[in-house]
């Protein structure tokens, strides 16, 4: 499709991760806001790919198909229904918030470095009960950790985040605060949050929200923060290496979701995600491909929503053309795929998905030779009778 418009949606996508609730649908104000926010990275610094400083985890896991839980869900009555659809059908997998998009750690713990820069919650309330359910049950735990994205901390910590003028804290239009990823500190805070994980018998480490501000590059000369000469790109790429080389010891894989649109365009300078560098670092790439989250034009839909094996398909040739670059060991692509009906598109653009529109996506994913995959729905309610072979 036209390179402009892979750019702006770039661009836009960046408001957001995974789908919670309509985006801004002010889109002509998004797209002037955009239009000069995405930078070509030049390709300044070099990534080191899986070696001895920068080690592959050896797992013993198998062909990942998970769904998502918060951790509302995993301390809670859901959790019966969750672990009763996995133990009915091929699903193997559960991706559980320990640090929340909001910053909070779910549970309670001891770790004085957490409890002195985070605000534990009660939401798991026993963890330990929590990890031995899943391993009676054989389902693969993975920790989600939402990393620069983390209002408790940046509101705990103004020096960590991204101070204005009047001296608060900048946070976007919907109140959310991110923290800074040239900030040492930060990096240790959510490495010793996965450690403790690991610890916990979490067998992966999935980094989400790993990334700077939307459109931080139109405000990054009116803020203060600490930063060097490293561009945004080689300094979220750097964070990613470092926490894999820091968790390689405990032996679990590290997964780091980014957006499906990183696949199909050049790097985006201003969020910092570039997805051949961030992909070199990790054992499992999980690009988030959910047809609604393209628009008219892609891959050839004129409403990608309503043609989900299509989205997906083309998408995945595209993150495979990205990854054709990558001369070592390539990391496992486990992508997030959708399992909600995305309404705010507005009539004409969506359709409502079930069984036959999640087993669509995974016709695709047959077909494109990746064998593993995550299912998204916000509030974990998940299609019954879908076929996930």
């Amino acid at each position: 499709m036209n390179i402009l418009w892979a750019l702006l949606l770039m661009a836009i996508g960046s408001s957001g991760n995974h789908a919670t609730a309509p985006e801004d649908s002010n889109f002509s104000k998004i797209v002037q806001s955009s239009v000069s926010a995405i930078v070509i990275q030049s390709g300044q610094g070099q990534v080191k790919e899986a070696s001895v400083s920068n080690p592959s985890a050896k797992v013993d896991a198998p062909k990942v198909k998970g769904i998502y839980a918060t951790a509302y869900s995993a301390g809670g009555s859901r959790m019966n229904q969750l672990i009763d659809l996995v133990d009915k059908t091929e699903l193997n997998a559960m991706v559980i918030d320990i640090k929340d998009d909001a910053g909070y750690i779910t549970y309670k713990t001891t770790n004085e470095k957490l409890n002195k820069l985070g605000n534990p919650q009660n939401f798991i309330s026993d963890m330990d009960q929590l990890m031995l359910r899943l391993k009676k049950h054989n389902i693969y735990p993975i920790a989600r950790i939402v990393v620069f994205k983390d209002t408790v901390l940046a509101k705990k910590n103004p020096k960590l985040s991204f101070v204005q003028k009047d001296g608060k804290i900048w946070t976007n239009g919907k109140g959310d605060a991110f923290v800074n990823p040239y900030n040492k500190e930060v990096w240790d805070y959510n490495v010793e949050i996965a450690k403790e994980a690991a610890k916990l018998g979490f067998k992966e480490i999935q980094f989400d929200y790993v990334r700077f501000p939307e459109g931080f590059e139109k405000r990054a000369n009116s803020l203060t923060y600490t930063k060097n000469n490293e561009t945004r790109v080689q300094v979220v790429s750097d964070f990613v290496q470092y926490a894999r080389t820091q968790l390689a010891p405990l032996g679990v894989r590290v997964s780091v979701d980014i957006f499906g649109y990183a696949a199909s365009v050049p790097a985006a300078e201003g969020i910092g995600q570039d997805f051949v560098k961030i992909s070199k670092n990790v054992d499992v790439i999980s690009p988030m491909i959910y047809p609604s989250h393209y628009t008219t034009g892609w891959f050839g839909a004129k409403d990608p929503d309503k043609a989900p094996y299509q989205t997906i398909k083309g998408s995945l040739e595209d993150t495979h053309k990205k990854l054709s670059t990558i001369s070592n060991e390539k990391p496992i692509i486990r992508p997030w795929i959708q399992d909600f009906t995305a309404s705010w598109l507005g009539k004409g653009h969506y359709i409502k998905y079930g069984k036959q529109e999640v087993e669509e996506q995974i016709r695709a994913l047959n077909e494109m030779n990746v064998d593993e995959y995550l299912l998204w729905n916000a509030n974990n309610r998940y299609t019954p009778g879908v076929d996930y072979k």
